[in-house]
């Protein structure tokens, strides 16, 4: 049955070994030919043309042609594959060319192995096969590249994004280059729902720090992963590519040329060889297939081009060897294989070819191929260009070329004695405010503030002029529908200002019209909020020091040890005293161990007053010990912590949390500046709880401020407002207002940035000077002296101490323990205790020890009589023979004892 999968390929060799190195293989078999079978799942017909292609090439030179016989099977379908095969067996193939579908090349392999005919297969082998025939290059020497090009880029991190687990091989090889002193690789799969869709992880990849990316896939799933990656917004100049694939050259590259990415692969052959031109040309004049209009770019895949390869092994394999292959059925059971078919396959490999093959030269050693190279090339905006080359063994290193110089557009690029109208925010400290001072004063003098002292820093370095000027509240926004702008970048569209530096934040919707700089400034939108306020203490604020739960575990532990107490005070004999010391033979005994002074005795000790009732026993004595000990740990925790609550009161404030603030939680309102940022990032957001908030602000714009100085006063003004604004600005404030805090974690992450005009050519020029500024801790230096320095100091600096906290059961678990396991010594002591007194007592009076055992033990659960009667008609000790009473005895002993009436 398990033949049901396989097919077999028919093959007849020739047993003439005598002349397996002699003159010519083929003189007596002249106006022959060989047979070879293609089975292809591949729609375009491509695969098909190259293989008649390359036959009718490698027939030039032969005696003995080949022949090929093709067969075309829908993609995955094995059982018409098989099919196929049956029919090209019977016709007597020498060799069959597999589909590129995996799991049908498979079950074919195993076909062509069982009756020992070559089988050739273009695609990427995950094993170690010794059965197929394959020219592709290995997982560890895709990896050997991909390393020494991470290596060349001297990256110290990078994300490793592959398609499926097949691919975790080129992983697993790249690792152990590395070893342990490697760069930090994150590991990220795209094809998570096997869907298509990879826009959830490349998101991730935007948010994360890392944008160097090493891809490795198939060749439609990497060519789809680029497209996606340019609709999520990591394809530009921020963000470096390695492709795996070495398809790369086939991919449609031109929407990419511009976008700045760098993205570099490798390839195993030029579109300008004399191969791949003349098969380009056959597949132009059979299909129609046009040349591609990217420089470094072709429509040759590596299936077809190691397909054509593959014929060329064979050609050059009956030069040496005789081969003529036989006819066989796959619908026979028994062994029929090719007489020298694994010889064939066999002297495949033993052949090394440097010429005439598309993928360059060919020798293997074992199973594997071998003496290649690779071109690593790089996509430009002229195409594809080669970069460097690769090859196993050799240090590999990047040979661009030096770039073609356009003296049109030569500019020197200068910004000396340049002056640029630079528009500032009066209003909005401390980016800018004016400078208070007794004289009158003009120009750039009569302003001062973080961003006024950048401009002049970034002036210094650079060597232009600038003029400062007032652009208002209104930093202006872009409106898609009317194609309008306002405020400041209406001012800089329209040329009347060069530049904007103030808490501008720089949005995708403002660099449809201006451009910005890098951040000079990183923040996210926060809540600004009164200082929470100290809580009114409550009527059982002594209970605070413990938590309910440390409270109900006491209560169980006083209760547990008190019953204890009763229990091992009845075991134990030496806790049963005479009531009356006068009369030396009592005919009772009383145990001073009742339930109410069991209570009464932990009840003193864990007040630490004490009592009257003092233990004898061992055993009582010893869980009097331990209950000590408890309540020593438990008061002393108590009233440590008492003090610190009653000393410290904890603040509460009715907002913790963007979502007590969207829920109104205490009536709490909320609002934000009328135009901008933050008031954009609500209505545009999609998350639920940032839509409800927006819906609210919409419903109430009396809750919208026209500047951050108004929200700040109306948070001052404690009518439950809270302020949304930027945490850049709430640190300015809340270390000069010292009612006012931060509440929360920031809403987002973005950046303050230079504006400036659409493609202003001197931007590249401003990034490295504040690159510079920031590496040498200008920026830093800046911030720190206007947030912390001029104009703060006026409220102490306190840490964020939330007053003590009730202890819990973690805190106060191991003296529980202690509890426990000390009650249980008690028990256990007393226990023995007992059982000993009962022993010795049975032997005293010659009475089974069990009987006794059994009397004894009725007297300790009568639990309602403290009294232990000493003589008793009915004990058992009384019928003993060395009992010195006899029953009558004690009767008559009893009745002289009554009292007397008068």
């Amino acid at each position: 049955m398990h033949f049901c999968w396989i097919s077999l390929i028919i093959l007849s060799l020739n047993k003439v070994q005598a002349q397996f190195y002699g003159g010519n293989a083929y003189e007596a078999f002249s106006g022959q030919s060989i047979r070879l079978g293609l089975i292809t799942d591949d729609a375009t017909d491509r695969i098909r043309q190259t293989f008649e292609h390359s036959i009718s090439v490698v027939n030039n030179e032969l005696g003995v042609p080949l022949v090929g016989e093709s067969e075309q099977v829908d993609y995955g379908n094995s059982i018409q594959a098989f099919s196929q095969l049956c029919r090209l067996m019977q016709s007597g193939v020498g060799a069959v060319f597999g589909p590129a579908a995996r799991h049908t090349a498979s079950h074919l392999l195993n076909a062509c192995d069982s009756k020992d005919i070559p089988f050739i297969y273009p695609h990427l082998s995950w094993g170690s096969n010794p059965d197929g025939f394959n020219l592709h290059p290995s997982p560890e020497d895709i990896a050997n590249a991909l390393y020494d090009i991470v290596n060349q880029f001297e990256w110290s991190r990078f994300i490793f994004c592959y398609e499926s687990a097949e691919y975790l091989n080129i992983l697993d090889h790249l690792m152990t280059r590395y070893g342990t002193k490697g760069p930090v690789i994150k590991v990220m799969r795209y094809d998570l729902n096997l869907n298509g869709n990879y826009k959830s992880v490349l998101r991730r990849i935007r948010k994360s720090e890392d944008s160097r990316i090493v891809v490795v896939g198939s060749t439609g799933g990497v060519a789809e992963l680029l497209r996606q990656a340019q609709q999520v917004g990591i394809m530009n100049e921020d963000y470096t590519y390695i492709i795996g694939n070495l398809n790369l050259h086939t991919f449609d590259l031109e929407e990419y040329k511009y976008s700045e990415a760098n993205i570099t692969g490798i390839r195993m052959f030029s579109p300008d060889q004399e191969e791949v031109r003349d098969l380009m040309e056959k597949l132009h004049q059979e299909l129609g297939e046009s040349e591609p209009v990217n420089s470094g770019s072709t429509f040759i895949t590596m299936d077809m081009a190691l397909t054509y390869d593959a014929v060329r092994v064979i050609a050059e394999t009956t030069k040496h060897l005789p081969y003529q292959p036989q006819m066989l059925n796959c619908s026979e059971r028994h062994d029929n294989v090719q007489p020298d078919g694994s010889t064939f396959r066999n002297y495949m490999r033993s052949l090394e070819i440097k010429e005439k093959t598309i993928t360059g030269r060919i020798y293997f050693e074992g199973n594997k191929r071998k003496g290649f190279t690779f071109d690593v090339i790089e996509l430009q905006t002229s195409g594809l260009v080669k970069v460097g080359t690769w090859e196993e063994g050799m240090d590999f290193e990047f040979q661009r070329a030096p770039k073609a110089v356009n003296f049109n557009d030569i500019d020197d690029g200068s910004l000396v004695n340049k002056t640029f109208v630079v528009l500032i925010s009066v209003a909005t400290m401390p980016y800018a405010s004016l400078v208070e001072s007794i004289d009158t004063l003009t120009g750039n003098n009569q302003y001062q503030g973080y961003g006024v002292d950048l401009i002049k820093e970034l002036a210094d370095k650079l060597g232009f002029n600038f003029t400062f000027r007032d652009g208002g509240n209104d930093y202006g926004s872009f409106n898609k529908s009317t194609n309008s702008t306002s405020g400041m970048l209406k001012e800089i569209v329209e040329g009347r200002a060069d530049l904007a530096i103030t808490d501008l934040t720089i949005t995708s919707e403002r660099e449809e019209v201006i451009d910005f700089s890098i951040p000079f400034m990183n923040l996210g939108i926060a809540i600004l909020y009164v200082k929470p306020q100290k809580a009114p203490p409550a009527l059982f604020s002594f209970m605070d020091p413990f938590s309910s739960e440390v409270w109900l575990y006491l209560g169980i532990a006083y209760l547990g040890v008190s019953l204890c107490f009763f229990i091992i005070g009845r075991l134990s004999p030496i806790e049963w005293d005479n009531p009356y010391p006068c009369i030396e033979e009592p005919e009772e005994l009383e145990n001073q161990f009742t339930i109410n002074n069991s209570l009464w005795f932990t009840t003193g000790a864990l007040l630490q007053q004490g009592s009257e009732i003092a233990p004898k026993a061992l055993s009582t004595r010893t869980i009097s010990a331990i209950w000590w000990f408890f309540t020593l740990i438990m008061v002393s925790s108590y009233t440590a912590n008492l003090a610190a609550f009653l000393t410290i009161e904890n603040p509460t404030s009715p907002i913790n949390s963007v979502k007590d603030l969207a829920d109104n939680k205490d009536d709490v309102q909320y609002g934000a500046k009328r135009t901008g940022s933050t008031r954009n990032f609500f209505s545009t957001s999609e998350e639920p709880i940032y839509i409800k908030m927006n819906e609210y602000l919409n419903a109430h714009p009396e809750m919208l401020m026209e500047n951050n100085q108004q929200g700040v006063d109306k948070v001052k003004a404690g009518t439950k407002y809270a302020f949304l604004m930027e945490s850049t600005s709430i640190e300015f404030n809340t270390v000069r207002e010292c009612n006012l805090t931060k509440v929360g974690d920031p809403l987002d992450e973005k950046g303050y940035g230079i504006a400036m005009v659409k493609n202003w050519p001197y931007r590249d020029k401003f990034n490295k000077a504040l690159l510079e500024l920031q590496e040498q801790g200008v920026l830093a230096r800046l911030k720190n002296k206007w947030w912390n320095e001029v104009g703060a100091g006026v409220c102490s600096a306190k840490s964020n101490n939330n007053g003590p906290s009730e202890l819990g059961v973690d805190n106060l678990s191991g003296i529980y323990v202690v509890l426990i396991i000390g009650s249980i010594i008690s028990m256990i002591i007393s226990i023995l205790c007992w059982c000993f007194f009962v022993y010795k007592k049975a032997k005293n009076f010659a009475v089974p020890f069990c009987d006794a055992l059994a009397e004894e033990f009725k007297i300790v659960i009568r639990f309602s009589e403290n009294e232990r009667p000493l003589k008793s008609a009915q004990s058992i000790y009384s019928r003993s023979r060395n009992s010195s009473q006899s029953i009558e005895s004690l009767k008559t002993d009893s009745e002289e004892n009554m009292p007397v009436e008068d």
